[in-house]
């Protein structure tokens, strides 16, 4: 029976991207022909959605349009052109994206003292647009309100009261996010094959940066000057950085800070950009001896168990897979409550770094082509052991999106063939040909990161 141990194995440089993929006017004007067919199918007149910094993923799905300092209002209505609100800053922005829509100044969206003198009343915008009354209107923000048993109010809004008052007084709106991000079938849940190879690209540089981080962060070292060590290039971020070493690491989320790394901390580094995310943990030593002697059984008590589940993730995961069974995959392997896992273990990613997840208990939704997924099993375990983690990204190709993005994308398939080869023939991972890799350091799990060349592998 295979087992999940310490193995000394070097980790490839898988390499890193010399083009970089982008998302041309066609691939806008074929998402705007499947935005109004869905329109139709869900009885939409009209559809709305709203935008802002933290909140662009559906916005930017629809229009390219990725808001900056201001939200962006964009109105879509069948058999006109859509229309983009910006604020006096986000209007010029707006020129650049390659979406169909016509720019629209509406000054309440820029910053507060910005001039405003050439205000419009939002509902003569509106009517302009093609909103009329007694229309049936959908409104998308970026989530909604759903019960445990997933049951979706469609009258609750993640959207400015001000856009909700006047849009109902036009006609009955309601909550159209799930549009965007049903967890089966959303229109940003299965992606084209150009917007697969972006998120590749994204993943290159996540993956890579925390590969940096991990091998060059040292005792002495401040948090500062370790995440000095990630080289981000500019692209866009969809979270802030998480690093924390000590005490603070135990809750994942916070900032990198002066504090100096001493060793034998617990040490965490979480890294997203726009398509991308991944984060590993584990303790600033080089061996179990160098744990207090509670904790020194923590490979064989938390990580090997973890990595087992992990492992389970990737061998399950597939088209035609039911999100009940890959939750099962893992639970049925950490589900006593020592482990803390309290989320679900993988989710769907876009631009956002959660969009929905198929992965729950009893789960009967299938995983199709087209997503793109995270393994993203947290263990919190509340205890002196801390947690381990494996975050990485993948995406699922049939056979014709396979071929496809191998032709387009030649240079990012050689990554990924080999990502592949590394997990079955070094880890022990074996992936079905429909999973695609898209991080460099796939599954890589070294848990003392004073000793970065013991990995976890399947034996």
């Amino acid at each position: 029976m295979r087992h999940a141990q310490l193995t000394s194995l070097d980790l490839p440089d898988f390499g890193i991207p010399t083009t970089e993929p982008e998302l041309g006017r066609e691939i806008y004007a074929a998402r705007l022909k499947q935005l109004l067919a869905r329109m139709a199918a869900q009885g939409f007149d009209a559809l709305v959605i709203y935008g802002d910094r933290e909140h662009a993923a559906n916005i930017s799905w629809a229009t390219g349009h990725d808001p900056r300092f201001e939200e962006a209002i964009c109105v879509i209505v069948p058999g006109r052109t859509p229309i983009l609100l910006a604020g006096n800053e986000g209007f010029p922005y707006a020129e650049i994206a390659n979406g169909n829509f016509e720019r629209v100044l509406w000054q309440p969206l820029s910053l507060m003292g910005q001039p405003r003198d050439k205000y419009r009343d939002l509902a003569s915008i509106l009517h302009d647009a093609g909103v009329k009354k007694d229309m049936r209107i959908g409104l998308a923000g970026w989530k909604g309100f759903e019960t445990e048993d997933s049951v979706f109010d469609p009258h609750w809004f993640e959207t400015p009261h001000y856009l909700v008052e006047a849009l109902k007084a036009f006609g009955p709106v309601t909550n159209a996010a799930l549009l965007f991000m049903h967890p089966a079938d959303g229109l940003r849940v299965i992606n084209e094959i150009e917007q697969l190879a972006r998120f590749e690209y994204a993943a290159t540089l996540t993956s890579n940066a925390v590969r940096r981080m991990i091998l060059g962060a040292k005792p002495g070292m401040s948090e500062y000057d370790a995440c000095r060590n990630l080289g981000l290039d500019g692209f866009p971020q969809s979270v802030h950085i998480n690093m924390s070493s000590g005490p603070r690491a135990k809750y994942g989320l916070p900032s990198p800070s002066m504090r100096v790394i001493e060793r034998g901390d617990p040490v965490v580094i979480g890294v997203g950009l726009m398509g991308a995310l991944n984060c590993r943990a584990g303790f600033m030593v080089a061996e179990a001896n160098e744990l207090p002697a509670n904790i020194r059984d923590y490979v064989d008590k938390l990580v090997a168990p973890y990595f087992a589940a992990a492992a389970a993730w990737y061998e399950t995961i597939g088209i035609g897979v039911e999100g009940g069974a890959l939750y099962e995959a893992v639970m049925s392997r950490l589900g006593d409550p020592f482990f803390g896992i309290g989320l679900n273990p993988g989710h769907l990613i876009h631009l956002d770094e959660w969009v929905h997840s198929p992965v729950k208990k009893n789960s009967n939704m299938k995983l199709a082509s087209g997503m793109a997924l995270q393994c993203d099993i947290i263990p919190a375990t509340g205890t002196p052991y801390f947690m381990s983690n494996i975050e990485d990204g993948v995406a699922l190709a049939d056979a014709p999106a396979r071929a496809a993005f191998k032709a387009k994308y030649p240079e990012a398939w050689k990554r990924i063939e080999n990502r592949r080869a590394f997990m079955s023939e070094k880890l022990g991972i074996t992936l079905k040909p429909e999973v695609l890799p898209f991080s460099n350091i796939p599954a890589w799990l070294p848990p003392f990161w004073l000793a970065p060349g013991e990995v976890m592998a399947i034996r």
